[in-house]
């Protein structure tokens, strides 16, 4: 008989008292806060107050959340990639709360991609150019290219498409990154299926090459084997006939990878990029562009100014080229006067 009546005792209700929790304002370390947000204290007051526009709350009730607890809600969410339900148990807030404030902060960071995500200028250009060059000797490039796959949770609408060659569902996500390790265009809407050619021959950047590239003077592009050569995106020969070819592969290919560093870098940061993204596409792909917003805001406040002194130009004059308008053509004439 008591083990019955137990059974209609009322529970006990978990006491909720969360409400208020700022790090900041704690005795948090830079260096403890980069291991829970991946970023320093300086950087995320930075980041608040860029924010600050988009995500204040004009509300005087005593729970509302400052932007600082929205900025490191969503950071933590970004840098953790765990599920919002664990991101909300350990910092103390609901999952309701936690997918509310992810939400608000990737929509302000994306409303600011083309402020931090933007194509080099022609100064900058001369200056990817001579940085890539002092790296590997390859002359010319203002950019590496490459796609990457982000794991995703699979959709209820067009399945089949988001699945991989890996097999798993993914969004193809293509970057291109200038020598700094700066995302210079990021274009995260593709499903997994879709083909790296694909992807740049429908971009944005990738028909404006096709439509305004003059000539070499303009700068290219290295990209690897899954493009296709082109006169403004050179890739590797893929059987090198000769100690030429072969050394314009190795300075390829050793130029290029200053893209795969950046994927690197940028998923060992924000480790929901790793992991699988449990959300619908379409959100999933806002998430992957706002971890690009904020790999640019890491890299450029942890990198040091170099405005200051002037460097040597010691890019390389490129030879006049006359030759026939396409990728072979090109891919040739650099090889020829660079790596014969």
């Amino acid at each position: 008989m008591a083990a019955i009546a137990m059974l209609h005792l009322p529970g006990v209700r978990r006491e909720k008292h969360y409400r208020g929790f700022n790090p900041l304002n704690k005795d948090f370390s830079d260096e403890e806060l980069r291991q829970r947000y991946r970023f320093g204290r300086e950087s995320i007051e930075f980041i608040a107050n860029e924010l600050r526009a988009d995500l204040e709350r004009n509300t005087r009730k005593r729970t509302a959340l400052s932007v600082e607890e929205q900025v490191m809600i969503a950071l933590r969410f970004y840098g953790s990639g765990s599920q919002l339900q664990v991101v909300g148990d350990t910092m103390g807030y609901d999952k309701s709360t936690v997918s509310r404030v992810v939400r608000d902060v990737t929509d302000a960071l994306v409303d600011r991609k083309d402020q931090y995500i933007k194509w080099p200028t022609e100064r900058q250009k001369n200056i990817n150019k001579r940085a890539f060059y002092e790296k590997a000797g390859f002359p010319n490039v203002i950019g590496c290219i490459d796609g990457t796959h982000v794991h995703i949770q699979a959709p209820t609408e067009d399945e089949p498409a988001y699945v991989n060659r890996k097999g798993f569902h993914s969004i193809n996500v293509q970057v291109i990154c200038d020598p700094q390790g700066i995302i210079t265009n990021v274009n995260a809407k593709w499903p997994g299926s879709a083909h790296d050619a694909h992807v740049f021959r429908t971009s944005a950047v990738g028909r404006y090459l096709e439509d305004n590239y003059q000539g070499i003077e303009q700068g290219l592009l290295l990209g690897d084997s899954g493009y296709p050569c082109r006169p403004f995106l050179l890739t590797p020969h893929r059987q090198p006939a000769n100690r030429m070819q072969e050394r314009f592969n190795r300075s390829h290919c050793s130029t290029r990878s200053t893209v795969e560093r950046v994927f690197g870098i940028w998923k060992k940061r924000f480790h929901v990029l790793g992991s699988e993204i449990r959300m619908k596409p379409g959100k999933a792909c806002r998430i992957i562009t706002a971890c690009a917003v904020l790999h640019n805001i890491a890299t450029l406040r942890l990198e040091p100014d170099v405005d200051g002194e002037q460097e040597e130009d010691i890019q390389p004059v490129i030879p006049a080229y006359v030759g026939r308008q396409d990728g072979q053509g090109i891919r040739d004439h650099i090889a020829i006067n660079f790596f014969s």
